[in-house]
């Protein structure tokens, strides 16, 4: 949970931050789009909420916040998409997702044969 300062923070306060705002550093993966311009979305969204660079709101609930107020949100300089989170849950696209954890290479599969070496470890052990 973003920290109660960042929680408030409104559009307007975020792009008048974002006026003032300087960064001399390498663009990070996560950046919002304001009037034309890239800004590092973390760091710009706790200057705007006035609280030190180690506070305890990550990038993504710095994202979350951003995209609720409408800004254009970017990872590694490819705007996000929503379409995603629009598509219906399917039948077809349930049944799609459970072969994933089958096979030999299954992480299901890796942790069942982990899980029973141990048993097997605590027994002789």
């Amino acid at each position: 949970m973003p920290s109660p300062k960042v929680s408030v923070l409104t559009k307007q306060a975020i792009a008048s931050a974002a006026k003032k705002f300087q960064w001399n550093r390498q663009l990070p993966k996560w950046t919002v789009v304001i009037e034309g311009q890239e800004f590092p979305a973390r760091p710009l969204v706790l200057e705007a909420a006035g609280v030190p660079p180690n506070d305890p709101t990550n990038s993504h609930q710095a994202i979350a916040l951003l995209k609720d107020r409408g800004f254009t949100v970017r990872y590694r300089g490819q705007t996000l998409s929503d379409d995603l989170n629009s598509q219906p849950v399917t039948d077809e696209f349930i049944r799609s997702l459970r072969g994933c954890s089958k096979g030999q290479t299954s992480l299901v599969d890796a942790r069942e044969r982990e899980h029973r070496i141990e048993k097997s470890r605590a027994r002789h052990g």
